[in-house]
């Protein structure tokens, strides 16, 4: 659900902790803890916060889209699918698209597209569908991504992965392109 900051400030009371304390405490949590299911529990609160606007400011100010980035390196898989669902839910606003884009984040998020984990490559499509602008469509509707929703449209995998890869190909990809990847993808095959 969505609030407004009045809303948060009325509901936390004057001597209660700030949703900016809150999110700045998990971080820290994030960072020091040693238990990696606290670690996870963490990310997941984190990427569930990424969904409210009201809460985008603190985020950019905490620098959690870097620590989204910096956990999508990792061998956790469950890490890595709340890193993505996070950045999937910070992308919609203008300022985290941008921030997104210039700093090299489509390249960072195209890794998890080959991930074993459905829920993060269903996440890390609509990342890619959200973050289409001009400047960075070129990057995001490359041959070789195309080639893979080619392939993820194609596999006898996941109803929702291939109706997904299906609505990125059909609604950001050009004719020519996909009839070369198509093409490409049979003789791979």
């Amino acid at each position: 659900m969505f609030s407004r900051k009045q809303q948060l400030i009325d509901r936390t009371g004057k001597d209660g902790v700030g949703r900016y304390d809150f999110l700045r405490l998990l971080v820290v949590e994030f960072n020091t803890t040693k238990s990696q299911e606290a670690k996870e529990q963490v990310l997941a609160n984190l990427a569930n916060f990424a969904y409210d606007p009201v809460n985008y400011e603190y985020i950019r100010q905490l620098h959690i889209i870097d620590l989204f980035f910096a956990v999508i390196t990792e061998n956790n898989i469950t890490l890595i699918r709340f890193a993505i669902g996070g950045i999937c839910n910070l992308c919609l606003d203008p300022e985290n698209k941008a921030y997104i884009i210039r700093n090299n984040g489509v390249a960072s998020i195209l890794t998890l597209l080959s991930s074993s984990d459905e829920e993060t490559v269903l996440s890390t499509i609509t990342t890619l569908i959200f973050l289409i602008t001009p400047a960075s469509k070129s990057e995001i509707t490359s041959k070789n991504v195309i080639e893979c929703m080619t392939r993820i449209s194609e596999s006898a995998g996941s109803t929702r992965l291939r109706n997904l890869a299906t609505v990125f190909l059909n609604d950001y990809c050009k004719e020519n392109e996909l009839s070369e990847s198509t093409e490409k993808a049979h003789i791979i095959t």
